[in-house]
């Protein structure tokens, strides 16, 4: 007689990720990445006063039960929406000189707004962090990741002895881009590859004079 052999069990499902979970591939990725962009296009069609889970569950697909079970409110759905922006491979610019990084980031920083419908979403974005506390703490943990990376520049500055080792990587990046973002979101005036390159300069002749150094390491 032929032995019988009973089919193998098989593996349990894996416990779903929590937000802000990054995973690569598989369906809670492209739920995330499809909720992620109902979001966006939400608050670039409505703005945050506007936008709604009725919304985000029409346009990306997912019931709005499943979207308070994993998300918990409209909020939630914001902060992993940034959270998973994040998540992406950008690295800083490594043109061989301070100089040349500084001005290749303050252009692509300008560059990232020259196209309408690819600077709707962020400038929506930043619209919402006014009116929503969780918008804003997830705006600024979205920078300060971005400032982070950006310890390279300073990291290799120092190596080719460019920069004192004191100099504070974030404070210096917040200078090279604070002339741009305030064009682009205050006074509302074009933001080109001209003003991208005086705002490198100005940052870099504040560095080499010391203006950046971390206080606390100054003793």
């Amino acid at each position: 007689m032929t032995e019988q052999r009973s089919a193998p069990e098989p593996d349990p499902p894996a416990p779903p990720a929590a937000p802000g979970t990054s995973r690569p591939g598989g369906r809670t990725a492209r739920t995330r990445a499809a909720v992620r962009d109902a979001v966006l296009t939400g608050l670039v069609e409505h703005g945050y006063p506007g936008l709604t889970v009725e919304y985000v569950a029409e346009h990306s697909g997912i019931h709005k039960t499943t979207l308070y079970r994993r998300w918990g409110n409209l909020e939630g759905l914001l902060v992993d929406a940034l959270d998973l922006a994040g998540e992406d491979s950008w690295a800083p610019p490594d043109t061989g000189s301070l100089e040349g990084d500084l001005r290749a980031l303050a252009r692509t920083t300008a560059a990232s707004f020259e196209d309408p419908a690819a600077a709707a979403a962020p400038t929506a974005f930043i619209a919402a962090a006014f009116q929503s506390k969780c918008a804003a703490e997830a705006l600024n943990a979205f920078y300060a990741e971005r400032f982070a990376r950006c310890e390279a520049i300073v990291a290799r500055a120092v190596s080719r002895r460019e920069l004192d080792r004191r100099t504070d990587a974030a404070a210096l990046v917040r200078a090279v881009v604070a002339p741009l973002f305030f064009g682009l979101f205050i006074t509302r005036e074009p933001v080109d590859g001209a003003l991208a390159d005086r705002s490198a300069d100005a940052a870099l002749a504040a560095a080499r004079a010391g203006s950046f150094n971390s206080p606390a390491s100054s003793a």
